[in-house]
């Protein structure tokens, strides 16, 4: 614990775990695990982020592949999150569509498993301590020490595997400004590696590894491109510079089929894991915040330092973080201004000695931007979340004891850490205004529990919410059991197969419920798989 939390330790001891702090925070992350490496001794390290809750077979599924292979030295499992993201819950809450990570913990990382090149993620992975120690513990030169330290331990000759089954759930960043802290991180992080240890340089990799690595490095820079791409039309309509030159006729035989082609194959390829148009998306919202972090990295690696991404934060009231889009935002209005001045242009072509077809290309290709940057502004409206835990649903019987001491039965429909929901119920006796619930029998395959509660609202037509009351520890290690740590707790959502035009629609149909202030009702983030008694 690099706070130092007497509560901690306290809470640390009430749990009965280890708890191991140090007397500078040196390093950050990597100093901090290569500390509590000199107190233990376990040749097999589990590590988790703090927000992650492992399921109880994390380890029946990870450690038999080190007891078959002796040159294993990392074996990582996805990182799934259960709580939505800024761009989950302020854009296109309530869609079916695949989340950020779905794509790189998918068809990326099976791709580096199948050339030996996984590298670890920072948390739900297992690493030998022999591996580690001959490369001297956990890299400390870059923020990222999760992906360094793969390297080195590959150069080494070190295997390392990705095991594509979610074995944990964790948290994923609440506000937009806390989700471009830690991408600014990674983007630095990665290229600090690109340049004190370029995957093409040095001995010990393969040829398919250090592409694998290289793609993983320079793939931040992707700042660069997508702003040419965004600001290369409007050199046209404002200035009449040709940043491409040649006939438009011309261009669009090059420049259409490709366009086509890729998006078509992009989307047979990986259409299940990012939808056509949204990885756009994604990449304007981090550029603006990434272009300078990343250009400035390259040249100078050692600038800048680790920060930690708060978790579990909650959102009293919606507003609208302009700070985070103010580059977002002039922009926008860049791109507008000229839109209007191309038309007028159009309408004035002996005066400006304007061409007809490359006004109308480069006012339609500005157009197609705006739309997409116009979403990436969306995500800037935060809306509330009061909720200090996240509710989960979750389907399974329970008793329920009202204060004169009758009992019924009824459903629990989603649960949290917090409190629950549950069937209304009444069996002619029943007034809750008069006799209301006090406690509330969960049963799971270790017991059944009892927990106090307290009805909180008025019942609606159809369910009763109640929080609990005074619940101990004993009764919390009950409910992780319950929510987080069953064999089926988390499955991979199966979505629908892309199509790009659906897919462009579903982002005109996220940024018109945004603007008109609308969002889904249902507020229950994650399906959970029904319990089994």
């Amino acid at each position: 614990d690099d706070g130092k939390r007497k509560e901690f330790a306290a809470f640390a001891t009430e749990a009965n775990v280890g708890y191991i702090t140090r007397t500078n925070n040196e390093h950050a992350k990597a100093g901090n695990l290569n500390h509590a490496m000199k107190l233990t001794d376990g040749e097999l390290i589990a590590i988790f982020d703090c927000d992650h809750i492992t399921t109880k077979v994390f380890l029946q599924y990870t450690v038999g592949a080190f007891i078959k292979d002796k040159r294993l030295a990392l074996i990582q499992t996805p990182h799934h999150f259960y709580s939505p993201d800024p761009i989950q819950r302020n854009l296109y809450l309530g869609r079916d569509i695949p989340t950020e990570n779905e794509l790189f913990y998918g068809p990326i990382q099976r791709g580096n498993d199948n050339w030996n090149a996984t590298f670890f993620c920072g948390s739900c992975a297992v690493i030998r301590r022999s591996a580690l120690d001959e490369v001297g513990g956990f890299a400390v030169e870059t923020v990222t020490e999760d992906a360094h330290t793969a390297l080195r331990l590959q150069r080494r000759g070190w295997n390392t595997a990705f095991l594509d089954k979610i074995l944990a759930g964790g948290l994923a960043t609440e506000r937009l400004v806390l989700h471009l802290q830690q991408r600014n991180r990674w983007a630095r992080g990665m290229v600090q590696i690109f340049r004190l240890d370029n995957p093409l340089l040095g001995r010990g990799l393969t040829l398919a590894q250090r592409l694998c690595y290289l793609s993983a490095t320079s793939y931040f820079f992707f700042a660069v491109p997508i702003l040419i791409f965004l600001f290369t039309p409007i050199m046209y309509l404002l200035f009449g510079i040709n940043i491409v030159h040649g006939s438009v006729s011309l261009l669009l035989a090059y420049a259409i089929p490709h366009l086509f082609l890729s998006i078509f194959a992009n989307s047979r390829l990986y259409g299940k894991y990012r939808y056509s148009f949204w990885g756009q998306i994604y990449d304007l919202v981090l550029s603006f915040h990434l272009v300078l972090p990343t250009v400035v990295t390259l040249f100078n690696p050692h600038a800048g330092s680790f920060n930690v991404t708060d978790k579990g934060e909650t959102v009293d009231k919606a507003y609208f973080d302009a700070l985070s889009v103010r580059p977002h935002l002039i922009s926008a209005g860049i791109l507008v201004f000229a839109i209007c001045f191309g038309i007028f242009k159009l309408f004035t072509p002996s005066y400006f000695d304007s061409q007809l077809a490359p006004t109308i290309l480069n006012i339609v290709w500005t157009l197609f931007n705006l739309v997409l940057l116009t979403a990436a502004i969306c995500v800037a409206r935060e809306t509330a979340n009061k909720r200090k835990t996240v509710r989960l649903y979750l389907e399974t019987p329970v008793n329920v004891y009202l204060k004169s001491g009758i009992c019924c039965r009824t459903m629990m429909r989603d649960l949290s850490m917090t409190g629950c929901r549950v069937d209304k119920f009444d069996n002619g006796e029943v007034k809750l205004k008069t006799d209301p619930i006090s406690h509330l029998e969960i049963c799971t395959d270790h017991e059944h529990f009892c927990v106090k509660v307290e009805q909180i609202g008025s019942p609606d037509e159809d369910f009763i919410r109640m929080k609990f009351v005074d619940m101990d520890i004993d009764s919390r290690r009950e409910f992780v059991r319950l929510l987080f740590a069953r064999v089926d707790t988390w499955e991979r959502p199966d979505y629908k197969p892309d199509r790009p035009i659906r897919s462009f629609f579903t982002i005109l149909g996220c940024i018109r419920d945004s603007l008109r202030g609308s969002r889904r009702k249902d507020d229950i983030h994650v399906a959970v798989v029904d319990y089994d008694e």
